[in-house]
């Protein structure tokens, strides 16, 4: 868009973090004879059973937590055999990496960074993910923790709730170029709809920042290691970006799982209020949590502003991103506990410099995403083009694409199910422009109301995970 401005990897937790209620306890009952020659050994093997019982209930899954690809980890995972648990593991916020934040060459040495995001879904304890996947050198991070905000986009954490956070057990990682993190498990009671506080400390120059810039989110930078400090007086910088972080997963008990939103902009909720959360994923988390029968799934934005569905962006421009069909297995697919995926992207193919007119070359990459996801069991529900009459780009030639690609949509041709936000927001009188009550002034991307109408526009029934549709 053109710019104003299944599981991560995991380790078994050591038992300290299980959440409430995660053990075992010996069943009453005729006690075995301790005598002093054999007491501390039998001991010692009741509290290994309890340990075992304890990491089994808390983790749910088999699987070494690596500093790697995230993919092959969770593939890896997948096909392990899990113990039977009350709750899971879904993923409550992420953010797309998009590319290496200019001018970060030396990276943010010698400063902690405290990204500011919004929860979908609640949960017992939390995880988090970290990428170094645009850096040239090893990313150092020495400390990190995750707290709950004191209030909405502040960045003091609320009275007792800071954890800091370790890596397969350690308080410091190296994270390779190009690779991800998943930290250990914290216990921490985490509320849906509400602002965390994730930050980390790198001592050392760590090459380009691996960044998502259009958060529509203050974050905070402060001298020193202050990843500890619950308060906020020491992070006197502010930002627009997350840096790093690219997830937070929580332990749900009532989550049936998660919802992913590949897109561009219009995802990414670029002319959205900033810190309000008014991005259309963050309506439709809305919808989630409070209507009646509605699937219980944490909802996770992974749009990119600038995104095509064909063509790469540059690693150093933050115009573009990886293309959404190189990056639907990293950003959709290996994210935690995924039971549908919602795309609604193309019009940057049509509207950026190359542009494609060709409506095949863009239905055909919607396709081989939609195939990616029945090759793992995940129905795809998808998203018709907005008009964008009045933008700089419209032209006969761009419109007739647009509705070339919407028509096959629409005829059920490419996706499961299908979310027709052309339709909704569309002004009848002008069937190819915006509504003005849903046009943000550009013409080409919604108002607050306007993305709030698109996830109305989104049938629940379509979210239910059900079988995929042959296509």
């Amino acid at each position: 868009m053109e710019q104003p401005g299944g599981e991560p990897p995991t380790r078994r937790p050591r038992p300290g973090n299980a959440p409430t209620g995660a053990g075992s306890s010996l069943v009453r009952g005729d006690k075995p004879r301790v005598t002093k020659r054999n007491g501390y050994a039998l001991l010692a093997a009741l509290a290994a059973v309890v340990v075992l019982i304890s990491v089994a209930i808390f983790v749910g899954v088999g699987g070494d937590r690596s500093v790697g690809d995230p993919s092959a980890a969770t593939r890896q995972q997948r096909n392990s055999a899990a113990p039977a648990v009350s709750g899971r593991w879904v993923g409550s916020w992420a953010t797309a990496p998009a590319a290496a934040q200019p001018k970060s060459f030396h990276g943010h040495a010698g400063k902690s960074i405290r990204n500011v995001v919004h929860t979908s879904i609640g949960g017992s304890a939390a995880r988090i993910q970290l990428s170094n996947l645009y850096g040239t050198r090893p990313l150092s991070i020495t400390g990190a923790t995750i707290a709950l905000a004191a209030a909405p986009s502040n960045p003091t954490a609320a009275s007792g709730s800071m954890r800091r956070l370790t890596f397969s057990g350690r308080p410091s990682v190296s994270i390779p170029a190009g690779q991800a993190v998943v930290s250990d498990p914290v216990r921490l009671n985490v509320p849906a709809a509400a602002d965390l506080l994730v930050s980390t400390y790198s001592p050392t120059p760590s090459g380009p920042v691996t960044y998502h810039p259009y958060a529509r989110q203050t974050s905070y930078l402060a001298e020193g290691n202050r990843t500890g400090d619950p308060r906020g007086t020491a992070y006197t910088e502010q930002s627009p970006y997350w840096r790093y972080l690219t997830g937070v997963d929580v332990y749900s008990t009532e989550a049936e799982g998660t919802l992913v939103a590949l897109g561009d902009s219009i995802t990414d909720g670029i002319t959205s209020t900033a810190g309000a959360n008014h991005r259309w994923p963050d309506f439709l988390a809305e919808r989630l949590r409070e209507e009646s029968g509605a699937p219980r799934y944490g909802v996770l934005n992974q749009g990119i502003s600038g995104n095509r569905v064909l063509i790469d962006g540059s690693r150093f421009s933050p115009n573009n991103g990886p293309s959404g069909l190189s990056r639907f297995e990293r950003d959709v697919m290996t994210r935690s506990g995924v039971r549908v995926a919602v795309v609604q992207l193309g019009i940057n193919d049509i509207l950026k410099t190359p542009r494609q007119l060709d409506a095949r070359q863009i239905l055909d990459g919607l396709r081989q995403m939609v195939r990616q996801a029945h090759g793992r069991g995940v129905p795809v529900v998808g998203g018709t083009l907005l008009p964008f009459g009045g933008h700089r780009g419209y032209g006969p030639q761009t419109e007739a694409v647009r509705q070339q690609v919407n028509q096959v949509i629409r005829a059920g041709g490419v996706f499961d199910a299908v979310a027709d936000f052309d339709r909704a927001l569309r002004d009848p009188s002008q069937p190819h422009r915006l509504l003005p009550a849903y046009d943000s002034g550009d013409h080409l991307h919604p108002s607050d109301d306007g993305y709030r109408e698109m996830a109305r526009t989104i049938k629940l029934s379509d979210l239910r995970g059900t079988a995929p549709a042959r296509l």
